[in-house]
């Protein structure tokens, strides 16, 4: 990413590494895990899942369940934090929030 451009995190996201902290097989691993969490949390904004957000992955949720998309509900409220936002998605998941319309979709 350019210099220019911000960064943040879903509390979404965040519960997906955390998750992962706690899944680790070894104790290094975990520590390394939990490391790299709390250096994120350090620099990144964390931005809540709100009322406003719910409103909108419900929106979309149901439009694309209409049309006969399904979409994970993680990546739906991560992608639909994003957009109330106005940010990008950066992720190696590209496949899941590509389903999210409108959402810019950046791959790892």
């Amino acid at each position: 990413m350019a210099g220019d451009q911000q960064a943040a995190l879903s509390s979404v996201g965040l519960t997906e590494l955390v998750h992962g902290i706690y899944r680790a097989n070894t104790a290094q691993r975990r520590e390394r895990r939990q490391l790299f969490v709390d250096e994120l949390r350090i620099a990144l904004t964390v931005y809540p899942y709100t009322e406003e957000t719910a409103l909108l992955a419900g929106r979309i949720d149901g439009e694309e369940a209409a049309k006969g998309t399904s979409i994970p509900f993680s990546d739906l409220l991560i992608g639909a934090t994003a957009l109330w936002l106005g940010y990008s998605v950066l992720t190696s998941n590209v496949r899941h929030f590509k389903l999210i319309p409108g959402l810019n979709v950046i791959l790892l």
